[in-house]
């Protein structure tokens, strides 16, 4: 945080901290499941949540509050964390923890998948577009997130569930729902895996921050 000299700047600079000291706060929830770092835990299927930007966090976490991710029977994780979200009171809470969790430091994911990242990059030829040639992510409106710092087991169990229906067809999800069709487009388990190993070898840095995006 910035210095602030005057009598509106410092009080400006205090309720910044605040919120940093609320986002914390409330991260203390989190921690359970995503570990105090943000590092993740492959056990319970948690991902590591570093590296990704304020907006794409705000974006999800109200997806997650509002029932537009998370509320499909079959998908047990976010049935797990839709009441996660759901605790956190309005639009300042979510703001609050995002900003706190976008300014972890990103470190590589652990990857336990072996999948041909030759095959995988023939494959992430219709991924870049949104996701980047270093999966480094395009902010709104396109608000693609950035996924090299993901672990490899959770990009091929999204990809699963965005081709079952599981996630990316609620009506208001409408990045989810292009998402979707490029799962659709993979043929099998393998070639997501294959993709996922690509991914692996990305080396991207942190996304700059962008506005977050509208809901």
């Amino acid at each position: 945080m910035a210095l602030a000299l005057g009598g509106t700047l410092i009080a400006g600079g205090a309720k910044k901290a605040d919120t940093n000291k609320k986002g914390a706060l409330l991260y203390e929830t989190c921690k359970t499941c995503h570990g105090d770092k943000g590092e993740g835990n492959t056990l319970i299927e948690a991902p590591s949540i570093l590296g990704l930007p304020e907006w794409y966090l705000i974006s999800t976490l109200t997806k997650f509050k509002e029932g537009i991710r998370g509320a499909h029977p079959d998908d047990k994780r976010g049935l797990n964390m839709r009441p996660m979200a759901r605790a956190l009171k309005g639009k300042e809470e979510i703001e609050a923890v995002a900003k706190y969790v976008a300014n972890m430091k990103p470190v590589p994911a652990k990857h336990t998948l072996k999948g041909d990242p030759v095959k995988g990059k023939a494959l992430y030829a219709t991924c870049f577009a949104c996701h980047g040639m270093k999966g480094e992510g395009t902010k709104p409106p396109i608000a693609a997130p950035p996924i090299a710092n993901l672990p490899d087991w959770y990009v091929v169990n999204q990809l699963e569930k965005f081709k079952s229906g599981v996630r990316g067809t609620h009506p208001k999800d409408t990045t989810g729902a292009s998402m979707r069709g490029m799962a659709i487009a993979l043929p099998n388990k393998q070639a997501m895996i294959d993709v996922a190993a690509y991914i692996a070898t990305l080396k991207a840095t942190t996304q700059e921050k962008a506005e977050p995006a509208k809901h």
